[in-house]
């Protein structure tokens, strides 16, 4: 005679399929959408019941469109949800611009109601703007990682590929969100039905809350050179105040000839040049992301005053800060 199935697994098949809420902002990011989305389709198809089911919402109107150009339509408006729905925003470019007041006020209300609220890609920012994410541990992509320090000093970043506090999730855009996924398919129905999914989604390599979001250094430059990528890491730390090469060689047991001939070598420019482009490229996603005034921009990457900090920013970018920041603004209005 078979055994009956177990008070718990008999309450797992008869459970109703946990609704999630895709809140997609303009030009968010179909990658982060799209991953998520599969990975809760895979769970589905391999428990061979319907797990999970997901609604396509918005601030108004038929039809959303997404970086790439592709426009998806909308099931539902920003309306009143479940308490145990999951909501999941979804972000991407100019996200500035598509935190609508409509869309935080929305997320103010469901976060009273005690609904759990996630950002996938650049939809940190989003839920940070409405006030979810003081006091907690968070994260975004690396490219908007600057403007969201200056702007959330009340939100403990960091560059995980997800971050899960409370009710509160976010991701680092990309396929961080197959890994948030899968964290919660396993804490819903356990690690087998998760890895079952990896390997359904060909993802063999499954990242944890641990995992940073970003390739290592000697990865990114091409060269595997401990001191080398030591002296880029220390760089990397010190943006608001530079410090010299006698400094940087010091630090990691070499002379300042020496250190000036391993950039030349490997990097094919001095460690002074290689130095200001990290800066520049902080000051240029600040400009791009944040409402700093140039002169702030110019303080918080090293520059001691905004004369040198405009001729040096024209020499590498071929405009000033302020037109950037001109351009910039444009751009977001039309």
């Amino acid at each position: 005679m078979a055994l009956s199935a177990t008070p718990a697994k008999r309450a797992t098949a008869e459970a109703k399929p946990k609704r999630v809420i895709f809140v997609l902002l303009e030009n968010f990011t179909l990658l982060s959408f799209s991953c998520a989305v599969e990975a809760l389709r895979a769970a589905n198809r391999m428990s061979g019941r319907d797990l999970y089911e997901w609604v396509i919402a918005g601030e108004g109107g038929d039809m959303i469109g997404c970086s790439a150009g592709t426009e998806f339509k909308l099931q539902m408006g920003l309306e009143e949800i479940g308490r145990d729905d999951l909501v999941l925003v979804c972000g991407g470019l100019d996200i500035q611009a598509s935190s609508t007041k409509k869309v935080l006020s929305w997320l103010r209300r469901e976060a009273r109601r005690g609904v759990t609220i996630g950002g996938l890609c650049t939809a940190g920012y989003t839920l940070a703007k409405a006030g979810l994410l003081d006091g907690k541990k968070a994260t975004i992509h690396w490219e908007n990682q600057d403007s969201f320090v200056e702007e959330f000093p009340n939100v403990e970043l960091t560059k995980s590929v997800f971050i899960v506090d409370g009710n509160r999730l976010t991701t680092a855009g990309g396929t961080s969100s197959i890994d948030l996924m899968l964290k919660l398919i396993a804490e819903d129905h356990g690690e087998e039905l998760a890895n079952d999914v990896a390997d359904q989604l060909i993802y063999t390599s499954i990242r944890t809350d641990q995992d940073a979001q970003r390739l290592s250094i000697p990865t990114r430059i091409g060269v595997r050179h401990p001191k080398l990528s030591a002296v880029i890491q220390i760089m990397e730390n010190n943006i608001e105040e530079p410090i010299s090469p006698s400094i940087l060689a010091k630090d990691v047991g070499m002379s300042t000839r020496q250190l000036e001939r391993l950039f030349r070598r490997y990097l094919n420019r001095s460690p002074k040049r290689y130095y200001m482009e990290i800066r520049l490229q902080k000051a240029r996603n600040l400009l791009m992301q944040t409402d700093m005034s140039v002169i702030n921009v110019a303080l918080a990457c090293g520059f001691a005053s905004p004369s040198h900090f405009s001729k040096c920013y024209r020499s590498h970018y071929q405009t000033t800060p302020y037109r950037e920041r001109g351009v910039q603004a444009a751009r977001l209005s039309v």
